[in-house]
Parts: C-alpha cells; sequence; structure tokens
C-alpha cells in the first residue's frame, strides 16, 4: 500500500496544529489507522516518532521567534506547550546544543550577519546551483526564517521571469557508486508560495554515456499554489551500469519553493518505483518504412 498521501495528510494537520494540544492518538485517529500501526509507518516514513517529529518542529519554530522577536522565553515554551521554561531549555539544548537565552545572544547575530543586510536569506547555497532553460530569472540561496528542521532552509524563487514555460533548478550531482544494484528513496521536506505552474522535486540516473536509465519530477504528482511544509519521496532503481545521480528541486513559472532535510536511504524491491518512463523502448529494426502500415480501410485509396 502506497501510504505517501495519508502521510502527507497527516504531516499537513501537524504542521496546522503545532500550537495546539496534539497527541500521537489524536494523529493516528485523523489518519484512520490504529496508534500501533500508524506510528510504524510514521517512523519508516520519516525516520522519527510522531513525538519526535512534533518536538523538533516546536522546537525549530521556538528558534526562530528567539532569532527574530524579543519574545520572552517563558511565552515561547508556553506557545509551543513545554510545561515549564526548564523542559523547554533542556529539549532546546538537546537539539541545538546550547541553552535558548545563549542562543538568542550568539546564533541570532551570527545569521543575521551571513546573510548581509537581509536577514531573511542568504544568496547562496554551498554545494547547490541552478540551471533550467531561464535560472538567470530565479534566486537560489539559504532561508533563516523559514525553515523545517535546524537554523536554516535552501530556496529557489522566481525573481524575473516573463513567460510560464520558465523554469530553473537548485541542483546537485554526484556519482552513483555507493548505491550501484539499490533501490534508492529521495525525501525532502518542501514548502510552496504562489506557485503558478509547478515545483517539484525530481532525481535522474545517467550512464557514463549520458543516458538517462530512471527519471522522475513529479510532475504526475505536482505541488502548486501555496503549501506548508510537507515531506515528498522519489524511488529510482540505480542499475549497476549507473554512473551520475542528479536531484534537487525545479520551480516552473512563477512562485517561491522552500527545501529541507534531503535524504537518501535504500529501499526494498516492495517498494515501487516512481520512474516516469522517459526513454522509448529501441527497436530490433526499423518499421513501416512506406508508410502504409496502420491504415484502415476507409484510409486506403
Amino acid at each position: 500500500m502506497n501510504y505517501q498521501p495519508v502521510l502527507q495528510e497527516t504531516i499537513r494537520f501537524i504542521e496546522a496544529h503545532l500550537t495546539d494540544e496534539l497527541t500521537a492518538a489524536k494523529i493516528a485517529d485523523y489518519a484512520g489507522f490504529s496508534l500501533y500501526h500508524f506510528h510504524r509507518i510514521f517512523q519508516k516514513e520519516t525516520g522519527m516518532t510522531i513525538a519526535e517529529y512534533i518536538r523538533s518542529r516546536r522546537l525549530t519554530q521556538a528558534a526562530a521567534l528567539l532569532r527574530y522577536t524579543d519574545e520572552p522565553i517563558i511565552s515561547i515554551a508556553l506557545d509551543f506547550h513545554f510545561g515549564t521554561q526548564e523542559s523547554f531549555t533542556r529539549a532546546f539544548k538537546k537539539m541545538f546544543h546550547m541553552p535558548p537565552g545563549q542562543y538568542r545572544k550568539l546564533i541570532g547575530p551570527i545569521l543575521i550577519k551571513n546573510g548581509g543586510g537581509n536577514m531573511d536569506n542568504h544568496k547562496e547555497a554551498k554545494g547547490w546551483f541552478l540551471s533550467g532553460s531561464h535560472p538567470f530569472h530565479y534566486e537560489l540561496g539559504t532561508d533563516t526564517k523559514v525553515v523545517h528542521q535546524g537554523n536554516c532552509s535552501g530556496y529557489l524563487k522566481s525573481v524575473t521571469v516573463q513567460n510560464a514555460d520558465e523554469f530553473a533548478t537548485i541542483m546537485q550531482q554526484f556519482k552513483a557508486a555507493k548505491f550501484l544494484g539499490k533501490r534508492v528513496k529521495l525525501s525532502a521536506y518542501i514548502k510552496t508560495e504562489k506557485v503558478d505552474q509547478f515545483a517539484g522535486m525530481w532525481m535522474r540516473v545517467d550512464n557514463a554515456a549520458g543516458d538517462v536509465l530512471q527519471f522522475d519530477n513529479m510532475n504526475n504528482r505536482p505541488i502548486t499554489g501555496s503549501t506548508d511544509w510537507n515531506l515528498y519521496s522519489i524511488v529510482l532503481d540505480v542499475t549497476e551500469d549507473s554512473s551520475v545521480i542528479s536531484f534537487g528541486v525545479l520551480l516552473s513559472g512563477i512562485g517561491h519553493v522552500w527545501m529541507d532535510g534531503f535524504t537518501f536511504t535504500e529501499v526494498s524491491t516492495s517498494v515501487p518505483t516512481t520512474n516516469l518512463e522517459v526513454t522509448a523502448e529501441l527497436l530490433d529494426e526499423p518499421a513501416n518504412l512506406s508508410f502504409e502500415e496502420g491504415l484502415t480501410m476507409e484510409q486506403q485509396p
């Protein structure tokens, strides 16, 4: 069974209620599964328990408030359902390796300084580059306000896009050697704002000659409009003749896309691939050289 739609709907529910009272039982009931079964599904797909995910998202949002507001630490703690400032401090220190008061004094100014005069973002992202039909009409960078995990996320946004058919991608490439002969799942958290055409994660596996062996760009399940953080996945086979794996997030037309927490994991062959079959089957010999094949009786003279 494909649990991705249920998981995405559940994460949408969690994201919309991070400052509300949330329990694993309530979330499992919303998903329509028993607590035990949904706990297994959620942990398998996200790599963390429901409680760990909620706590991580609450702490990440709390960190953003510490960086960009003067709201008292106790108020932030209570807003995100930590019973006391002490329990909030323990959880925050475990995730960010320093107490919230020290984080506010040290990390906020560092992130703002690295972003130059723009507090929200920094127009570069180490290891990533722009490509596409009109990359110069788009901008990539890191954002320290809109974050899913930790202190920053990556983003891709339109700047001077003029036509709906323009697109760009923020991407990376690496050698396929580590995953040869394996089925691999690429996952990432993505958030969008005012995407008028479509956005999506993509992954491509090529051989040494540059031929495409496997490919998926979520064209059959696009992200459009404005959406909150959610988890998206692609599953492809990395065959023995694979040489290069390319991946990233693309944006077609106007919009703004944030991405965070990319992971590559090996999965069993029982997990179906999302390969879009972009290459046509090569025939053994030429066909229909006279153009007569396939004509009906009515079409024949």
